[in-house]
């Protein structure tokens, strides 16, 4: 057991985002070793009355600087949480958060109250972290992740061009900014949630170490894996998600139409976002109006149950860090079809779902028409990626399971165990198609404009497999 000083302002039960994913991971690390979480003052009430196992909680108090930041969010950003600026505009609150809970805990850190120095939140990598520089020294180690974050935007998608800020070209900048270098150079350990920031951090090889996506789900709260399928002719769609441009829900819409309009698949769009009318206004051009639903937000319970009932998630996101959506589709056994970019193209393999790569705009609309065509036409196959997809998400994708990687990573930090045998991110693909998952069955697209079928191909080989497919993560 360890004892961890773990960083992680924002972790909140009742958030979402980064907060329900910060307070998530912590607590199963909880279960797991003596954790004194750190946390901003607005989430101690929420994290306290879920009476985690937390060891301590350490609570930081900015009372300036927090009433601010609340005006400016409120005031300038308009409370969107999605702004680039908004995360250029957090690394004062960052820097001064951190040095708050520096001095609060020094004392505590020189008398060997702790052995690991853990930050989990912010995810973002541009945020850094006076604690690295603080402990370059020692005592003891420090570790930072998973983090995320430097996804290109693609071109040649109108949805990407619509969303996109300035200060994105900008982004590079916070290499100079104080302790910009020093978090990454003086770290013990760095996690990367996604082949783009292990990409960005490779530098950094000996001491990097990939753990998909940020997100987790907790197995009680998903169905066993007998789950089948509904006795039904229709495909029951899904999306989930903000409806904003780069989830580029047109383009799932557009693909889905030939089946919406003949009957054979009906499609429930969850969410809300300042695209909801241009896409209603869609669905009524394409003539599907009547068999597109859009319920706006929904709780957490229902939003799971409509994942249950649904066959197919299609999450197009042109631009997409985490992709949590994706990890809870197939925990929930509805088969993701996804952009082959990001968050879920790390996550979804052959054998669990497809992806699309970012070609064009009507050559991605292609491919789904094509994969939702061909599932609608092979129920045995989807009954299969579904079965496969759902134990995957409970043997692989679990906080629990997450909390078991981090803690070899955190271990070999604090030069209590073996350095982590954790595969690069295209190593980790060919790895879980050797070894979590014992059929060979899946389909894949053709790329770049060129398809003209899906196909099924089978293989008793995972290099067979490979080697068909083109897998590319």
């Amino acid at each position: 057991m360890l004892r961890i000083l773990l960083l992680a302002p924002s972790s909140n039960p009742d958030g979402t985002h980064g907060s329900l994913i910060g307070y998530s991971h912590a607590e199963a690390l909880a279960q797991l070793h003596a954790v004194t979480l750190v946390i901003h003052h607005d989430n101690e009430e929420a994290v306290r009355r879920k009476q985690a196992q937390f060891c301590a909680i350490e609570v930081v108090s900015l009372p300036w600087l927090d009433r601010i930041h609340a005006w400016c969010f409120r005031w300038i950003f308009r409370n969107n949480f999605a702004s680039q600026a908004l995360t250029a505009f957090n690394y004062f609150f960052c820097l001064a958060f951190e040095w708050r809970a520096w001095r609060q805990t020094r004392a505590r850190i020189m008398a060997g109250d702790f052995d690991v120095v853990l930050r989990l939140l912010p995810i973002s990598s541009v945020l850094p972290s006076p604690f690295a520089f603080f402990l370059r020294r020692g005592p003891i180690p420090f570790v930072i992740g998973p983090i995320n974050g430097g996804l290109p935007w693609p071109t040649g998608f109108r949805q990407a061009d619509k969303q996109k800020e300035w200060i994105s070209n900008l982004r590079d900048f916070y290499r100079l900014l104080p302790f910009g270098r020093s978090t990454y150079r003086c770290a013990a350990a760095i996690i990367a949630g996604s082949s783009q920031t292990y990409k960005e951090f490779a530098t950094y090889r000996e001491k990097l170490f990939f753990v998909a996506g940020e997100n987790g789900i907790n197995s009680y709260l998903y169905p066993t894996p007998s789950r089948t399928s509904q006795v039904n002719d229709k495909l029951e769609l899904i999306f989930v998600g903000g409806l904003f441009p780069i989830k580029a829900v047109d383009l799932a819409l557009r693909g889905a139409a030939s089946l919406l309009r003949a009957g054979d698949a009906c499609f429930t769009i969850v969410g809300d976002g300042p695209e909801r009318s241009n896409l209603e206004q869609l669905t009524k051009s394409l003539g599907i109006e009547k068999v597109v639903s859009f319920p706006g937000w929904l709780r957490h319970g229902e939003v799971l149950q409509r994942m249950g009932e649904a066959d197919v998630l299609v999450f197009p996101s042109v631009r997409e860090f985490g992709g949590g959506v994706v990890f809870e589709a197939l925990a929930m056994g509805a088969v993701p079809i996804v952009a082959d970019f990001g968050g879920p193209g790390d996550i979804v393999h052959p054998e669990i779902g497809f992806k699309v790569p970012l070609t064009d705009e009507e050559d991605v609309v292609f491919q789904i028409a094509a994969i939702l065509s061909n599932l609608h036409g092979d129920r045995g196959l989807l009954e299969q990626l579904r079965q496969q997809g759902m134990r995957y998400a409970r043997e692989c994708l679990s906080w629990d399971r997450k909390a078991q990687i981090v803690t070899e990573i955190l271990c070999w930090a604090a030069r209590r165990g073996p350095k982590p045998d954790l595969p690069a991110p295209r190593r980790c693909a060919e790895k879980m198609l050797a070894g979590r998952l014992t059929s060979s069955s899946f389909q894949r697209t053709k790329p770049l404009g060129e398809i003209t079928s899906i196909f099924v191909a089978r293989s008793n080989s995972c290099c067979s497999a490979l080697r068909v497919t083109g897998l590319n993560c």
